[in-house]
This record gives structure tokens, C-alpha cells and sequence, in this order.
């Protein structure tokens, strides 16, 4: 049996990319980029090229099943594991965890989320394949840290204290500590100190290690999942996990083990990436005009604009004149313009739409 699993997280409701990303169909079962491919198709893709399909896991919300089933095809109905409630990262990782523990308890686990964007793939394959290599023989817990190229204010970042001895790696470091979002000053001396990376959320663990990290560090969420193991894989698992995630706290796997285990690794590399949480990181992907913007739509037309990213769907004509910095996204009904330096307001403009015009646009 191959031991190498992947989990792939595909729960959020990428809020912060509205009106294109809305609760009926989040960014990740989006083609963003426009490639063809959504989100969430690009992640099952490049995983596949180490991972067998039989053992991947897609956790997902309840009301995102279907679109799941749609998406990717190639998964069969046990694959896809519908949350009845949004309790974040820890319980998504142990529902997987737990449950791939009881079909195999010496499985090596990658955990990903579904909506990054990643360039240079064959360098991102061979660190993931670096990273089984190594949890595969320590008790350790491993991430993935990306060299930044710019001070970013959007990223949490992963401070590295000594660079570690195994199998002639030259970019595997013992974490220091976990740093969250920092302002731009703050941005800039990570970058100048050379000791930060961009922390990309994405982990490599062995089945051994994250069981035992759960039970050190979140006894209750272990405590919870640990039941279910002779009822899952059985026509039982539903009603376990509707009744487990009622009595689960939320909390994220960063915040509830990595920032707090004393095992945890990090392998730096420089694979062209970004989570694709904002418009602004969609904006410093993709290629630009002479003039700064990033167009999608095949009817805009742009007068003395510069440094914008237009989204507007094929079908609509735009014309825009004298803008300098922004952000256009139209979807549907909804049209949002807004300052790139301040897409962080766009949680607040989803928020006070959705109070003043309804669920429905959000």
C-alpha cells in the first residue's frame, strides 16, 4: 500500500476575493486564473503526480459536496468529507487524520489547501518529496516556508533558528517561531534580517507524529475524533461527525499546534507561490500591459489608468478613464470598485452588504 496521503482543505468562502468569490461558489471552485482549470483542479492535478488517486481526502463544507463531486470526478463519495460546520483548520485536519488512521496507521500525510497558486511545480513536487523523505524517519512536524520577494503585510511569516543536518538538505531549518500578518515596517525588517519566510499553510506530517501532537496540545479535538475511529469508513461516520463537530471548538492547526510543538520544521524554497487570498496577490502573479493593469475581459477599455486589476465578465462592455491603483470586479448583479491599497476593507463591504441587501449578493 502506497502510505503518501493528501488532504486537501477546501472549505472557505474566500470573502476577500468578492463579488467574484461568494458563498454559493467560492474562489476555489473558481478558474481565477484563467487556465481552465479551477482552483481546486490545479491542487488535485499537482498532487497526482506523487500522490495516487485513491488516496486523496477533500475537506470540504457540507453545501460544497456537490460541487466537489463536479469538479473532480475522479474521487469517489468516501473521498470528499463534508463538515456540518465551519470550525477551521484543527478539526479539518483531524476528521482526515483520524480517519485515514484507521484504514492506515502508518500513512504519511501532505495537507494543503485547495485555492494556491504555485508556477514553478516540478521545484514544489520535489520539496514535498523532500519533505515525506524526512518526516517519514523523525517525529517531526514540517511546513513549507516561502522566500519572500517583497514585504508582504498579507502573509504570516515563519522565523527559522538553526538550519538542520538530513540527507545533504541545505534548506531545512528548526522554526523559531510563527509570526502573524506584520505591518509594512515590520514587513521590511523580516526581509532585510533574511531569517523570515512566508508561511504557506501547507504541512507535511507522518500519521505517528500530528496523532501524538493532537494529543498534547488539543486533547479535546483528539479526544473527539479518537471515538470515531471503528466508525469510520462505515455507514456510521456521518452521524459521528455531525455530532462531533456540535460539540467541537474551532480553532485553526496553526494556532493549536505549530505555534505550540517543539518538533516543528520548516524546508525554504522558492517556488512561485501565492494562497490567492486578495486581489492584490492575483495582481502581483499575473502579467501586466505597458500601463501597469491586469485585464481580464474581453470589453475593456482603459483611458490614462494605470496599476488597476479589472475583472469584468466577457459579455459586458467597461470602459474606465483616470484611474490609478484600484481594483474593478464585476460579477453577476454586483459591481465593487475599490482602492487596491485598501482591499483589507473588502471583509467589511461583504459584511455591511450583506446586512443591507441580503445573502444573496454575498
Amino acid at each position: 500500500m502506497n502510505n503518501n496521503y493528501c488532504i486537501i482543505m477546501a472549505g472557505g468562502i474566500g470573502s476577500r476575493f468578492w463579488p467574484l468569490s461568494r458563498k454559493i461558489k467560492p474562489k476555489q471552485f473558481l478558474d481565477i486564473t484563467g487556465t481552465g482549470k479551477t482552483l481546486i483542479q490545479q491542487t488535485f492535478q499537482r498532487f497526482s503526480k506523487i500522490i495516487p488517486t485513491e488516496n486523496f481526502l477533500v475537506v470540504t463544507s457540507i453545501n460544497y459536496k456537490d460541487l466537489v463531486k463536479e469538479q473532480l470526478p475522479e474521487l469517489t463519495e468516501e473521498q470528499i468529507l463534508p463538515e456540518p460546520l465551519r470550525r477551521n483548520t484543527a478539526p479539518c485536519a483531524a476528521y482526515a487524520a483520524y480517519k485515514i488512521k484507521s484504514k492506515n496507521p502508518n500513512a504519511n500525510l501532505i495537507v494543503a489547501p485547495s485555492d494556491h497558486l504555485i508556477l514553478k511545480e516540478e521545484e514544489f513536487i520535489r520539496q514535498i518529496e523532500k519533505g515525506i523523505e524526512f518526516v517519514k524517519s523523525k517525529n517531526a512536524l514540517l511546513t513549507l516556508g516561502i522566500k519572500p520577494c517583497r514585504p508582504e503585510t498579507g502573509y504570516g511569516y515563519i522565523q527559522v533558528k538553526r538550519r538542520e543536518e538530513f540527507n545533504n538538505l541545505d534548506n531545512l531549518y528548526k522554526v523559531k517561531t510563527f509570526v502573524e500578518k506584520p505591518d509594512i515596517e515590520m514587513a521590511k525588517v523580516f526581509i532585510e534580517s533574511g531569517e523570515f519566510f512566508w508561511n504557506s499553510g501547507i504541512f507535511i506530517w507522518s500519521m505517528s507524529s500530528i496523532i501524538s501532537a493532537f494529543e498534547t496540545h488539543l486533547t479535546d479535538i483528539a479526544s473527539l475524533f479518537s471515538r470515531g475511529l471503528k466508525l469510520y469508513n462505515t455507514e456510521d461516520e456521518i452521524h459521528f461527525i455531525n455530532k462531533t463537530y456540535s460539540e467541537c471548538r474551532g480553532i485553526s492547526i496553526d494556532y493549536g499546534i505549530m505555534e505550540k510543538a517543539k518538533n516543528v520544521y520548516v524546508l525554504t524554497a522558492d517556488f512561485d507561490w501565492s494562497d490567492l487570498g486578495t486581489w492584490g496577490a492575483l495582481y502581483e502573479h499575473e502579467d501586466k500591459d505597458a500601463d501597469g493593469n491586469v485585464i481580464k475581459g474581453d470589453n475593456v477599455l482603459m483611458y490614462n489608468a494605470q496599476n488597476c486589476i479589472v475583472n469584468i465578465s466577457d459579455e459586458k462592455v467597461a470602459v474606465l478613464q483616470g484611474l490609478d491603483g484600484y481594483i474593478v470586479a464585476e460579477s453577476n448583479d454586483t459591481l465593487m470598485i475599490c482602492k487596491r491599497e485598501d482591499e483589507q476593507q473588502i471583509k467589511q463591504f461583504v459584511t455591511d452588504v450583506r446586512i443591507k441587501k441580503g445573502d444573496s449578493l454575498v
